[in-house]
């Protein structure tokens, strides 16, 4: 098994050496896997001028999976588009094709009160919100910055094809069936056309998959059911950039972002893996992030790109094992448990995974 591991900027290289101690453990264990090291984001920029650089791109490429830490930062805010380090994570993403992003959003028993909304509305949640993540108006064209009438104006385009919207809605069924067979798909047709492409596609392909539960639901009423009854979902499935915000929201419902890894997939399983957090400019170099969000995209990894079941649940029950025993990094701490630095959080996991 190829791995590129990509740990960007900020936090990204102090929680991706955590992930990195763990698939250490099981290389040692027998599992074989190969590791190479690359640029992506800010520090790209600084080293060659260029947020994807040619060498990291053939390093993508050639890799089974893409372990990423994080990327960007205020650094590198004033730099020409072209060259902020988020140009660089669009690109991978694009160059991979991996159009399917997979936020579970899990929240665990140990951190009920660690979320903002009550424990009664949050207790039990195991939802996962599935992102088309290479199309919409983040890579639509035209777009840009010009001037009209004496005036600068920005524009944007959205735009889908019906062939993006089926490949997205089948990765959702097909989740949906090993799940609770429910499906919400999320648009907002009441005003944009494209959306309701959306709807009439996926509505189109649930045709195929009469076995699972179909629902429909504008994205600001989405927004706020995600807040007022989150657990009515199962799987959620929506475009670029309301999977975007909503996932986000999604994330606090399980006490703290740093909690949820990601999964970003071609057609054959080749996936890029991050924490669905930024690069935290603000507390990197201080040993307070907390790691578990790129520990659990490791264990997505071995899922789903390389098919090891058995090994991902491994990592998964040592990080519930951790939480059980009462480890908090800053983000999810409360009175009474233990407060940890990343690296004693790693120390923890890989003392519950031997």
């Amino acid at each position: 098994m190829k791995i590129c591991v990509l740990p960007g900027d900020g936090i990204g290289p102090e929680i991706v050496s955590q992930a990195m101690r763990v698939l250490e453990v099981l290389k040692q264990d027998g599992l074989k896997m190969e590791f190479e090291y690359g640029l992506l984001g800010g520090g790209a920029v600084d080293e060659t001028g260029t947020p994807y650089p040619e060498a990291t791109q053939r390093l993508a490429k050639e890799a089974d999976a893409i372990l990423l830490g994080a990327v960007g930062g205020p650094k590198w805010d004033t730099l020409p588009r072209e060259q902020r380090p988020e140009r660089g994570l669009l690109g991978i993403r694009k160059q991979l094709g991996v159009f399917a992003n997979l936020r579970p959003a899990i929240l665990y028993p140990e951190l009920a009160n660690a979320s903002t909304l009550k424990p009664e509305v949050v207790s039990g949640l195991d939802i996962i919100i599935i992102r088309e993540l290479v199309g919409d108006i983040y890579f639509g064209e035209p777009r840009g910055i010009e001037e009209r009438g004496g005036e600068r104006v920005g524009y944007n385009t959205m735009v889908y094809s019906e062939s993006e919207i089926r490949r997205i809605a089948k990765v959702a069924f097909e989740t949906a069936r090993r799940r609770n067979r429910k499906v919400c798909s999320v648009d907002k047709m009441n005003v944009l056309e494209s959306t309701q492409l959306w709807r009439d596609v996926v509505t189109e392909v649930h045709k195929d998959y009469q076995d699972v539960e179909l629902s429909h639901m504008l994205v600001d009423n989405a927004a706020m059911q995600l807040v007022r009854n989150p657990k009515q979902f199962d799987v959620m499935v929506t475009g670029n950039m309301f999977g975007d915000i909503l996932s986000d929201e999604a994330s606090m419902l399980t006490g703290s972002i740093g909690m949820l890894p990601s999964a970003s997939l071609d057609e054959n399983n080749k996936g890029l893996f991050e924490p669905c957090h930024g690069s935290a400019p603000d507390i990197a170099g201080k040993n307070m992030a907390n790691p578990l969000a790129t520990i659990l995209s490791a264990a997505m990894m071995l899922r789903y790109s390389f098919g090891q079941e058995e090994q991902a649940l491994r990592i998964e029950n040592a990080v519930k094992k951790v939480l059980a025993q009462g480890y908090r990094t800053g983000d999810i701490y409360e009175p009474g448990t233990n407060k940890v630095s990343t690296t004693e959080m790693g120390d923890a996991v890989l003392a519950a995974l031997q």
